[in-house]
């Protein structure tokens, strides 16, 4: 399919409205996350064939389209349309515009749909803004019916709130508002120095594409930590164990920029003159520095961040609350993402706001250790020996993740957990309880010294993934530590004592009671509960294991070398990925002009016509 349109000329389409072949209606309207969702009922002329597919476009009011939903065909008359409108399929956000919605079938304009009438008194209700940059500026998907007398037609005006014109705040009227010479100040040096540093990194990368070394150059980047993290110490370790170290330029950046910004002046050059001379870069974290400096093309980013596969929504999955990215971010110039399974892909694109085609199914680095039996066998050898309790009793992992906005206010509320109780439950069952919080939450675990023979601290141990060896049943939320762990085949309890309220605050990407594998508990009485009669909905956990591993074996890091650095994708995924292209390049070329009306005149479009608008002022 790519092939068609790689070189393809402008596709001035037909408009076959007039024939009505189509009389399309749109009934429901409704959002998961970031994502539309439009029904349509179709009732079709007798001489036309609903056979041949339909295509959906949404088209600006100078007729070029700027999105294609995703089309379901539930049944002969309805059809599901599904957009993300900030990754509708090319990577960024659905631009600026007022938009038709266009029904095509090959190259000819069937029309647009009419609004039902039951539908049409709720079309504002429809509309949603999504706050980004700590709430400063918007997104806004404005959804209402055309305003003519001939039908009622969905518009949908999609607007970057930053562009409205309106004022932040009333200066007269809140003076205490007004931003400090000094901070207008810091501005202005902090806009200096990002000049400065994209001229570095320009002037090297120039020096570097005329000088291009004969190996490529791979670099392993984190900017999170000072050291780099166990994907990318993994991919490492086996490219080096296969010899393909020869054929690679191998270089290493570990900052942690996130919890100690300032960095120095030499810290920062080095840095950008590394990645001047990167061909690929690995990451397994967000990397802020890349939010506003773009890479060359040239420069393949691979992420192979793992903590989609919880629950909790990140990057774009939850936009519109604090924290969440800005429409231009690190994440959009990732080539490739990784994930352990096809089923999971879907989320991990979600959240990077990249197409799930980008998102390679190849298994997670760091779980090749994991699932090393060599390796585990040694690993619990090692624990017995450093917790010597454990022998001959159960082991219950507590290991949920942290409350709070980020690492610097990260807690966890442990006058929740009834001690006492907890502690007679282990006595009388024989269970050890190892406690494993959070890396963020700097409180130690409330443990009374009575209770050191059952409960032990275990937050000073480094891989929390060597206790899952041990674990006879995880406690956790929603952590991501549930992923490896559902292969280890044994229950999980989940204490979501504030699942409304983390829903609302920090937000998921799928229903959490229809995926967490396993019981879910809203008061500890209820975990106890759980404990003493062993309710654990044990089967749920398995069907979760199926659904998030395509291969449970030791051999991620070699499909990562195999398919992305020597670039022996599997032709079923790089016919997906093709696919998109394809589709992407014909929504490029496709031209919607015929729908004009001829008195209408020649066409602008409306950022020519902000330029003019502009020019004329200065």
């Amino acid at each position: 399919m790519a092939s068609e349109t790689n070189n393809l000329a402008t596709i001035r389409l037909n408009d076959c409205s007039g024939a009505r072949l189509v009389a399309a209606t749109l009934t429901g309207i409704d959002w998961e996350r970031i994502i539309m969702h439009l029904t349509l009922h179709m009732d079709y002329a007798p001489d036309f064939d609903p056979s041949v597919p339909l295509e959906f476009y949404l088209v600006t009011a100078y007729y070029k389209p700027n999105g294609r939903f995703q089309a379901e065909q539930l049944d002969e008359q309805t059809y599901r349309l599904t957009m993300n409108v900030t990754n509708p399929s090319f990577c960024s956000c659905v631009p600026t515009g007022t938009y038709a919605l266009v029904i095509i079938q090959g190259n000819n304009i069937l029309g647009c749909p009419t609004v039902a009438d039951e539908l049409a008194p709720h079309m504002a209700d429809k509309s949603r803004t999504f706050l980004h940059n700590n709430k400063t500026k918007g997104y806004c998907v404005n959804i209402a019916c055309s305003e003519t007398e001939e039908a009622l037609n969905p518009v949908f005006t999609i607007m970057d709130m930053s562009r409205s014109g309106l004022p932040v705040f009333n200066a007269e009227t809140r003076p205490e508002m007004m931003p400090s010479r000094r901070k207008k100040l810091n501005k202005r040096i902090d806009k200096f120095k990002r000049q400065v540093m994209l001229d570095i990194y320009n002037v090297s990368n120039r020096y570097y594409k005329t000088f291009r070394p004969k190996k490529p150059v791979i670099t392993f980047m984190s900017e999170q930590d000072d050291r780099l993290g166990t994907n990318l110490t993994a991919l490492i370790d086996r490219i080096k164990a296969r010899g393909l170290e020869d054929q690679f330029t191998l270089l290493e950046s570990a900052r942690a920029t996130v919890a100690h910004p300032h960095q120095g002046t030499l810290s920062w050059v080095k840095m950008l003159v590394l990645l001047a001379r990167t061909d690929m870069l690995f990451l397994d974290d967000h990397a802020p520095v890349l939010d506003w400096l773009k890479l060359d093309p040239k420069t393949d980013i691979i992420q192979l961040w793992h903590a989609g596969a919880g629950f909790k929504s990140s990057g774009y999955s939850r936009w519109g609350h604090t924290g969440c990215p800005a429409p231009v971010s690190c994440h959009r110039q990732y080539k490739y993402g990784v994930a352990a399974s096809k089923t999971v892909a879907g989320f991990h694109a979600e959240v990077w706001g990249i197409n799930p085609e980008q998102v390679l199914p190849a298994g997670m680095p760091r779980m090749d250790e994991f699932l090393d039996p060599d390796y585990r066998k040694s690993k619990t050898a090692e624990l017995k020996a450093k917790f010597p309790m454990i022998n001959g009793n159960k082991v219950l992992l507590f290991a949920p993740t942290y409350r709070g906005k980020n690492r610097f206010d990260a807690h966890y509320p442990y006058d929740l957990i009834d001690f006492d109780r907890l502690y007679d439950w282990c006595t009388r069952k024989g269970w050890i309880v190892l406690f494993k919080m959070h890396p963020w939450v700097a409180e130690p675990v409330p443990i009374k010294d009575a209770y050191k023979d059952r409960f032990v601290d275990a937050n000073t141990y480094p891989n929390i993934n060597d206790l899952l060896y041990v674990t006879n049943l995880l406690i956790t939320d929603y952590s991501s530590c549930i992923f490896e762990y559902s292969l280890m085949h044994q229950p999980a309890l989940f204490f979501a004592f504030d699942e409304i309220q983390y829903e609302f605050s920090r937000g998921f990407h799928r229903d959490y009671e229809d995926a967490a594998p396993g019981k879910i508990c809203h008061t500890f009485e209820e975990v106890l509960a759980a404990l003493e009669t062993e309710d654990f909905d044990f089967h749920k956990i398995e069907q979760y294991a199926k659904e998030h591993f395509d291969y449970t074996d030791p051999h991620a890091c070699d499909r990562i070398i195999d398919w992305i650095l020597l670039g022996n994708i599997p032709a079923e995924l790089q016919a997906r990925i093709d696919d998109v292209a394809a589709i992407n390049e014909r929504l490029r070329v496709l031209d919607f002009s015929a729908m004009a009306p001829e008195e209408a005149g020649p066409l602008k479009d409306p950022d020519d016509e902000d330029e003019e608008q502009t020019s004329a002022r200065d």
